[in-house]
């Protein structure tokens, strides 16, 4: 869709291109699998290593997954995280024998400055439904988060909802989930939810923060009732 760039004013400038190609309206019928994606870094920090793990939906059993590892062409500037990472996480995503149905990213989708977090670029770029799940907020304001599993309150910025500040698990710190492309905000957090178990974080990105770090993937959890 565009040259990678080399420098943050050509990041910003491709963001603000694409933020009007996002789709926020839910176009998934029946998922069946869902991918989480996470990046980690090797050599002091000059090698990116993607982790792609896809699990069977509702099941949450791993049934692919691809590791990728690339030189680092682009620096760490907050809200330009997906020109660091996305170049590898393409790679590895080429690298599936059962694409998924949706990605869960580790990172903002809708919830961005631009409006256009990793989940939405990359979203752009596969044509795969994805959201962003991010453990920490990057922008917007919210009324005091939730305590109960599966509550939520609107996440704002300048009168528009760009997200959810979600409780998965009562007494650990909320996620914020946004939309990222082809999926509305609802759809998002039912899909979270249907992927978080016992554990704060959902599955897809545990198992793939567990192969990109130690090369395993971790046992299947137990659904909470």
């Amino acid at each position: 869709m565009h040259p990678w760039p080399t420098t943050a004013d050509e990041a910003i400038a491709i963001q603000e291109q694409l933020r009007s190609q996002v789709c926020t309206v839910n176009e998934l019928d029946t998922v069946q699998t869902v991918a989480g994606v996470d990046v980690g870094f090797e050599q002091e920090n000059t090698i990116a290593r993607a982790a792609v793990v896809v699990l069977r939906y509702p099941e949450l059993e791993p049934i692919d997954h691809a590791l990728a590892r690339q030189p680092v062409t682009f620096p760490y500037i907050p809200g330009l995280l997906s020109f660091r990472e996305s170049p590898v996480v393409l790679d590895a995503l080429a690298q599936l024998q059962h694409p998924p149905d949706v990605l869960i990213c580790d990172g903002q989708g809708l919830a961005h400055p631009r409006r256009c977090g990793i989940a939405c670029h990359l979203g752009l770029l596969t044509n795969i439904p994805a959201i962003g799940c991010a453990k920490s907020r990057l922008i917007g304001q919210h009324d005091p988060p939730p305590v109960e599993r599966g509550d939520w309150v609107a996440l704002t910025d300048q009168g528009e909802t760009i997200g959810a500040v979600l409780c998965t698990r009562q007494g650990t710190r909320p996620l914020y989930v946004s939309p990222g492309h082809r999926i509305s905000l609802e759809r998002s957090i039912a899909l979270v939810l249907g992927c978080t178990t016992r554990y704060r974080l959902p599955e897809t990105t545990r198992m793939a923060h567990n192969l990109a770090s130690h090369g395993v993937l971790p046992q299947r959890q137990q659904r909470l009732c």
